[in-house]
């Protein structure tokens, strides 16, 4: 009777142990398998989300205190033809500002809440992706936000040119997930400006500098 205790004691404690061995074993696995899966999951999601975000502010932004004409100032000679070209650094580095310090804000409001995606969603099957538990992603704005701009001139027919401006946005992010964290770099470009100037534009007119209007915050 006492030996039959002893063995079924033996077979309880060997069974604990190979079921533990294979849950750790297990887990191992998953991770191993589904990590990488999960961090570049992770990492299009907060891209898509932190693209729609600094676009959205850039149009909110340019389309609220972007004018060209007050922004860009012509010179012309008695003949019509541009003499002078030049920019309103301060009014474009104004704007710089505002739309990188309300990009930081809203990626901010965005990490803390953070992004919850379906776990099946992960293993892109069409039939487990609505199903859970979700996986919530954290997004942490890291150093500082970059903002610049571009210009191009492009000829639009005899004594007229067209004029492209544009703004670029360069984020760094961590996202965090659970156990596990990674950067990326958002790079987001928007034509704020397709005007065409009328008027001869001698080709040293046409190099006009931007890259001294921006911002960093």
């Amino acid at each position: 009777m006492e030996g039959s205790i002893i063995q079924l004691k033996f077979k309880i404690i060997l069974t604990i142990f190979f079921l533990t061995i294979s849950f750790y074993f297990g887990i191992y696995t998953f991770d191993k398998i589904a990590n990488p899966t999960v961090i570049a999951v992770a990492d299009a999601e907060s891209r898509a989300k932190a693209m729609e975000i600094i676009n959205s502010v850039i149009l909110k932004e340019c389309s609220n205190e972007f004018k060209y004409d007050d922004i860009i100032k012509f010179q012309k000679d008695e003949y019509g033809n541009i003499t002078i070209l030049q920019a309103d650094t301060l009014k474009l580095n104004k704007i710089a500002s505002d739309v990188a310090l309300q990009s930081q804000k809203e990626l901010k409001e965005l990490g803390d809440v953070g992004i919850s995606i379906p776990l099946g969603y992960i293993f892109r099957n069409s039939i487990l992706a609505p199903l859970g538990p979700n996986v919530t992603i954290k997004m942490q704005p890291i150093g500082y936000i970059e903002t610049k701009y571009y210009s191009e001139f492009d000829s639009a027919g005899i004594n007229q040119t067209r004029h492209k401006i544009y703004v670029q946005v360069i984020a760094n992010l961590r996202v965090v997930v659970p156990l596990e964290n990674n950067q990326i770099k958002v790079k987001c470009e928007v034509p704020i400006a397709d005007t065409i100037v009328v008027g001869r534009t001698p080709n040293s007119t046409i190099n006009l500098d931007l890259n001294s209007a921006g911002s960093r915050i």
